[in-house]
């Protein structure tokens, strides 16, 4: 683990993460979107998307190659094994990649941007904890309207993911996103405070930070 601190993001599927990660962007802080990583190593060419082919078949490919992964996701969705199968191909790429990227970075933190950070055994990535929350039924409402996805498929997304009290469990702070996205700017603000004073060894702990959005 390098020195410098990292902070793992989490929390459930359209909760907030992306508006959150984006505040932390503009303080100059390094973000490491784990969704863009998981992208990045199932690319045409890359090992991963010759495994996923051999196990799913080639009907998972688009056209012109690349992964075909609204197919994908409707395949994994409907079977838990096939999502096992899935994430035991993706996740070792991921996890050793996003070590790769956290490493590289050259601001006082980094942020580690990782929905299934609990579930997937990754917390050994990051020195703390902080999970973006909102409840199910906001969840819902948002993940229908921004993947054009009906409430069937939206609720076993919800479903996939890592357990909210188990999230909450892991988490040093908890930044409850059910506000406006001004004040998910001004919450992050104050827990960017936190982390540099941390990160630049001006203080050598946080207490747990809760901010209600």
């Amino acid at each position: 683990m390098p020195a410098k601190l990292s902070v793992g993001l989490t929390g459930g599927i359209a909760s907030g993460k992306s508006v959150v990660a984006h505040a932390f962007e503009r303080f100059g802080v390094a973000t490491i979107d784990a969704d863009q990583v998981a992208r990045d190593v199932v690319e045409p060419g890359q090992p991963a998307l010759d495994d996923i082919k051999q196990r799913f078949g080639a009907d998972v490919l688009k056209a012109d190659g690349g992964l075909n992964r609204r197919k994908l996701r409707h395949i994994i969705f409907d079977d838990a094994q096939a999502r096992a199968d899935l994430e035991a191909i993706t996740h070792p790429r991921i996890r050793a990649e996003l070590a790769r990227r956290r490493d590289a970075c050259s601001s006082d933190y980094c942020i580690l941007v990782v929905p299934l950070l609990v579930k997937s055994e990754m917390k050994d990535l990051v020195n703390r904890i902080l999970v973006i929350d909102a409840p199910e039924s906001t969840q819902l409402d948002r993940l229908v309207a921004r993947d054009d996805i009906d409430e069937q498929l939206a609720r076993k997304m919800i479903a996939a993911q890592d357990e909210r009290n188990d999230r909450l469990a892991a988490a040093d702070d908890v930044l409850i996103n059910t506000g406006p996205r001004k004040d998910i700017a001004d919450l992050a603000a104050a827990l960017h405070a936190g982390y540099a004073r941390l990160a630049r060894g001006e203080v050598t702990e946080l207490p747990p930070m809760l901010l209600p959005g």
